[in-house]
């Protein structure tokens, strides 16, 4: 993306404020962050803002959250750069991007920071690059209701779920190492979200291997239901390649591939397609799957008079799939798949635009709905639970009440065991609040 290159520099150092330096930033401006500790939630609602860590000698800047703060980076700016930051001990993000374009997250360590690691949500055109990220909750990298996204040299692991592309299009994922998660990469549809679709989207070259991790995920939460020993999961997702990848050594099967209906913790969605169309698996080299594999696998195996491990499963329906060389693999319900007609993604290098994605217009009876897409569906979907409870219930609580909505999430309090704390929204301003608060109470899916 092109970007404004006569900006400031801003030098934070050891002892000083991240956030203070946001805030005396304008548009072109980078923020280099000295190598030390900083205690901090920074959130950065300007454009073309850019915070670089400085490294030296090894040592990096390093954000963190003491197990105390919720967020390290919230960002709803276009043209947001992030690079070369430690950030560990957060309880619900690292780094969240909110309706914000044009992004860039590159080069940076994360480590323990609860639910998400990084987590572009409604954002065109961005890059997830070159990150190393572990001990994550739900995803490592989750990149849910966006558009035009490269998620590329990544090292995600001992987390639930390694890469999610979620109601997301025209996405590459490619040349990660994915290992010892519960399950690998993911691409599906989340029911119950405003943005119905996920299609378009192309795993190559990853190494997937080992991931046999106990799934810890919040209990109820879609990822809970993933079955350690998932390399590849495609749940309802239309028009996923999946080419030259190595897929080892995870116990319940290679790529699993399965509609809303024969999903774990998944709702129906009565406005979105429950099922997997269009599902090409071309050349990938699979060893070793599928040799502690799940009850439900090994039943559906004794239907086919399958012997062996799984390489590749599929459940429920899937039209107009194919597969290449199928004689090389283990391979269980996809017997009706056609022999693809291609053989390889060369002609695509990736998805991201030529020229950035213009600043989104966001006039004032919008600025509810902005909000609730960018930040309020990250967590909550309107029939099923998530990582809060489902919106139905929310309102249920507070359909009379929205200012009460308005304040709560301003200052929120635990009131339930079986969900997880949720972090408190009091960087968004009043008037924020309220509409988001009016938008959800009014929503009907």
């Amino acid at each position: 993306a092109k970007r404004t290159a006569d900006g400031k520099t801003h030098i934070v150092n050891p002892g000083e404020s991240i956030m203070e330096a946001v805030k005396a930033a304008t548009p072109g401006d980078t923020i280099q962050v000295m190598p030390g500790n900083y205690h901090e939630t920074v959130y950065i609602d300007k454009d073309d803002i850019r915070i670089i860590g400085v490294i030296k000698e090894g040592k990096r800047a390093t954000m963190d959250g003491q197990g105390k703060l919720n967020d390290a980076i919230l960002y709803s700016g276009n043209n947001i750069v992030v690079q070369n930051m430690l950030i560990t001990k957060y309880k619900g993000n690292a780094i969240m991007g909110q309706a914000g374009n044009n992004f860039e997250i590159r080069d940076n360590i994360i480590v323990d920071t609860g639910v998400y690691g990084i987590f572009p949500q409604l954002g065109k055109n961005g890059i997830v690059e070159g990150n190393v990220i572990s001990g994550i909750e739900d995803a490592a990298i989750y990149v849910g209701m966006s558009d035009n996204i490269h998620v590329s040299r990544n090292e995600v692991f001992d987390s639930v779920a390694g890469i999610e592309i979620e109601n997301s299009r025209h996405a590459i994922v490619e040349n990660n190492y994915v290992h010892n998660n519960t399950g690998g990469i993911l691409a599906f549809i989340t029911p119950g979200l405003p943005i119905k679709t996920t299609f378009d989207v192309i795993i190559r070259d990853n190494f997937i291997v080992n991931n046999n991790t106990a799934n810890f995920g919040a209990p109820g939460s879609t990822v809970a239901g993933i079955p350690a020993g998932t390399g590849i999961l495609i749940m309802a997702a239309d028009e996923v390649i999946v080419e030259d990848n190595i897929i080892t050594g995870n116990k319940t099967a290679g790529i699993i591939i399965t509609d809303h209906e024969n999903a774990p913790n998944t709702t129906i969605d009565p406005e979105a397609d429950s099922k997997p169309d269009k599902i090409m698996i071309l050349n990938n080299l699979m060893m070793n799957n599928g040799y502690d594999t799940i009850d439900e696998a090994k039943a559906l195996m004794l239907t086919e008079f399958k012997q062996g491990q799984p390489d590749i499963l599929r459940v429920g329906t899937s039209r107009d799939s194919c597969i290449i060389n199928r004689h090389r693999y283990v391979t269980v319900g996809v017997s009706d798949w056609a022999e693809c007609s291609f053989t390889n993604t060369d002609a695509i290098d990736t998805y991201i635009l030529d020229e950035p994605v213009p600043p989104r217009e966001i006039k004032g009876s919008e600025k509810g709905k902005i909000a609730y897409l960018g930040i309020c569906t990250g967590c909550h979907t309107y029939t099923g639970r998530m990582i809060g409870p489902p919106v139905q219930i929310i309102q249920a609580l507070y359909m009379d009440n929205p200012r009460g909505l308005a304040d709560y999430i301003a200052n929120p309090v635990k009131k339930r065991d079986d969900y997880p704390e949720m972090p408190p929204q009091n960087y968004l301003d009043e008037e924020t609040r309220l509409a988001v608060a009016e938008y959800m109470l009014s929503r009907t899916n």
